[in-house]
């Protein structure tokens, strides 16, 4: 009888979960938690559900967990009123007590309310419990007020910067699979290489893009694709925003920011050129690799995000253009943007065993320009590259 378990993609070893698990009942036992809820419904940022179950939503069908600090958890997903057996299917889950199901959907607002109901139910077994939801941002109003309302009683705290503090920190399980991840993106790079031409479009290069990771491994893409002609800013762009026609002389901007085997993101952005890149192009590109360095330099254990975000924004007003205003550094891990924010209202400082992408933007009214990279933090300061794709202007 074929085993079910070879139709499963590369996961985290139980080892790793429980090595999670310990770590958070520790946190909850010290802080006199008895449940945490947590609540996703896609994967681009369903890091918490995916660290403690090794699962994620996709495609706005949400997944709760529900993980008490002495016992093993609840999952519940979207599926099968009972007695219909809902996923994940049992064979595939880990650490595990129950799995509960309902047919509700996001755009049906009557079911809104089917998903907390079935966390009532579970939460109800202890009397009074202490409840600590983690990523409260991703809670529906509905979610939250149905708990709210059916728990009398009950005391709710906010978890969620407690299992920050613990998520950030990779083990070295962790640290080999982002690795991974980057390496799958170095191969997409120079698929892309070989991909560009004129008379392409930039979905068709979004598409080779996608092809060359998926091949890989990755369960999950966004890669922006956007090309322009010189003297104008040309910015990665989103899918509904590539369908120019690429030309001789062209630049094109390519951000892969995809997971790799395991779950882990990493991206990498660099830019092409159909032909000579133009002299100011050049010189963006080359002040965007001296603005990566400024972060590379003071990305080291106990580093203040808001004094890494003033060096920047200061050396790129030195050099003549704008400030960054949005977000240029992060963390990375099951999230495709996590903690750390490289930014001026970001308090948790800098950690080794951090996963950063670091991607700053070089840009006027005629030019912009941008490079993206990953490094580890560690006890010095940054490990090497973790990309190896060169960093220049690839002309093709």
């Amino acid at each position: 009888m074929e085993d079910p378990r070879e139709k499963l993609t590369t996961c985290i070893s139980t080892t790793e979960l429980e090595r999670r698990w310990k770590s958070a009942r520790e946190m909850m036992v010290e802080n006199g938690i008895d449940f945490l809820v947590m609540r996703g419904d896609e994967e681009f940022l369903g890091g918490y559900v995916k660290w403690f179950s090794d699962f994620s939503a996709r495609n706005s069908y949400p997944f709760t967990v529900i993980f008490p600090v002495d016992d093993e958890m609840t999952l519940i997903s979207c599926g099968g009123t009972p007695p219909a057996d809902p996923p994940p299917p049992q064979w595939a889950v880990r650490g595990v007590k129950k799995r509960l199901g309902a047919p509700y959907f996001p755009s049906f607002h009557y079911t809104s309310t089917y998903d907390a109901d079935l966390t009532v139910g579970v939460l109800k077994e202890k009397k009074r419990p202490t409840i600590g939801l983690v990523g409260r941002s991703f809670m529906p109003i509905t979610f939250y007020e149905y708990l709210r309302k059916h728990l009398v009683g009950s005391k709710f705290v906010d978890a969620t910067e407690k299992i920050d503090q613990i998520k950030v920190i990779k083990s070295p399980e962790e640290l080999e699979l982002i690795k991974r991840t980057a390496e799958l993106q170095d191969v997409a790079m120079e698929h892309v290489r070989k991909s560009i031409s004129p008379g392409r479009r930039d979905f068709e290069i979004f598409a080779e893009a996608q092809y060359s990771v998926v091949t890989q491994g990755s369960e999950c893409q966004l890669i922006l694709v956007g090309s322009g002609p010189p003297g104008t800013p040309t910015r990665w762009q989103f899918r509904h925003f590539q369908n120019r026609l690429m030309k001789e002389g062209d630049q094109i901007s390519i951000l892969i920011e995809v997971n790799g085997p395991g779950g882990f993101f990493t991206e990498i952005g660099r830019i092409f050129s159909i032909g000579k890149p133009s002299q100011e192009l050049k010189d963006a590109f080359g002040v965007a690799v001296e603005a990566q360095d400024v972060t590379l330099n003071l990305l080291k254990p106990g580093a203040k995000p808001k004094d890494i975000w003033d060096a920047n924004n200061e050396f790129l007003k030195k050099k003549g253009y704008f400030p960054e205003t949005r977000l240029y550094a992060h963390g990375q891990g099951y999230d495709l943007v996590e903690r750390p924010a490289i930014r001026y209202d970001e308090l948790m400082k800098i950690q080794s065993g951090m996963n950063v992408a670091v991607h700053p933007y070089v840009q006027n009214k005629t030019v912009w320009a941008a490079i993206c990279d990953n490094y580890l933090v560690t006890e010095t300061g940054v490990s090497p590259c973790l990309h190896k794709t060169p960093k220049e202007i690839i002309v093709v």
